[in-house]
């Protein structure tokens, strides 16, 4: 009976934890809609949204309201279940990625420790990887089921795009696992913590820097928007949807710039540490409390980059969106990976 109820106590931490989350990411990211146009408008000299509620706060419930009441519109032509899957699919597959994300210590409620991660896998890295690649569907799915020739061209783009940068940011992370000699992002973060360390970006460089442009290419922003290129194709793959699948297309894409700011917090900025604070002399609630908004900090301060980036860097031609993938990333992530294993190598004294 003891047992039972400990696995009943585990399984209603994990639920609320994953709801916590979840509607956290979605909040989040409907800010991060109107965090976009003011950025945009700072940059460009210009108010920005500010109609909508005091100083244009209410605008972000102002748009999904908007596509929400508009119509649902299914072509006649189009493949249905595929065309209703593709946004659930790109929507489900952006939100999974938070599970194995170590938002912070852990905190001590009614008298247990509870983990603020949702998964503490080994093969936490990898599990990434593979609801990435699974995203890469929705746009597929979306393109090709919408029956037209520049839905398709787009989601053609996105998918080789994917693969071109998905083999490099692979590749840029070897470095840092055979650093950490794991592949669970919590290893990874209180490796980073741990004294005497510092955080990886001081020991690669040179790969958080192509991680961040593959991450860039990954989530589809600018230089790298070519799947939603407006001005060649008509808007991109999502051409032929409206309402909310619209908008789940839309969430997706800032969904995974929230998950692509933590896991480069967490793979090269400590996660959520605090530099020169040490969190063992706090009581665990503070210093969970003080982790979850460390770490949060750090994906504002990523999310402004992308942001700054879209509005600064004119969107590359698709042929130089490749070149620079096999030919000066791949590579480059080679060069960086075999260096690391040589350093490493040198010390053990091998």
């Amino acid at each position: 009976m003891t047992l039972l109820a400990i696995d009943w106590a585990l399984l209603i931490e994990k639920l609320v934890l994953i709801a916590v989350i979840v509607f956290a990411s979605l909040g989040i990211a409907l800010y991060t809609t109107f965090a976009e146009r003011k950025v945009a408008a700072i940059l460009q000299d210009r108010p920005g949204p500010n109609r909508a509620g005091p100083f244009g706060l209410l605008q972000p419930f102002a748009d999904g309201l908007k596509l929400i009441m508009k119509e649902e519109i299914i072509p006649n032509t189009s493949n249905k279940i595929l065309f209703i899957l593709g946004p659930a699919l790109a929507m489900t597959a952006a939100l999974m990625t938070c599970a194995v994300i170590p938002w912070s210590s852990h905190v001590e409620l009614f008298g247990r420790k509870i983990d603020l991660q949702v998964a503490d896998i080994n093969i936490g890295i990898l599990y990434i990887f593979g609801v990435v690649s699974i995203g890469v569907y929705g746009i597929m799915i979306g393109g090709w089921a919408s029956n037209n020739k520049f839905s398709l061209m787009a989601a053609l783009r996105g998918a080789s795009q994917a693969i071109s940068y998905e083999l490099a940011m692979g590749l840029s992370l070897i470095a840092v696992l055979m650093i950490s000699g794991s592949l669970s992002l919590k290893t990874i973060v209180e490796q980073q913590m741990a004294p005497g360390h510092f955080w990886n970006i001081v020991y690669q460089p040179l790969g958080f820097l192509l991680f961040f442009v593959c991450a860039l290419a990954e989530c589809n922003r600018t230089p790298f928007d070519l799947p939603e290129a407006e001005n060649e194709l008509n808007f991109g793959y999502h051409q032929e949807y409206s309402s909310m699948k619209l908008g789940f297309y839309l969430f997706a894409e800032y969904v995974n710039m929230i998950m692509s700011s933590a896991v480069m917090a967490c793979l090269f900025f400590g996660g959520y540490d605090v530099p020169f604070l040490d969190e063992s002399a706090l009581a665990p609630n503070i210093a969970a409390i003080i982790g979850v908004a460390a770490l949060l900090v750090k994906i504002i301060i990523f999310i402004f980059i992308f942001m700054w980036i879209r509005w600064t860097i004119p969107r590359f031609r698709y042929d130089q969106l490749m070149n620079l993938g096999w030919k000066t990333m791949v590579p480059l992530a080679l060069v960086n990976m075999l260096a690391t294993a040589a350093v490493i190598l040198w010390r053990a004294g091998v």
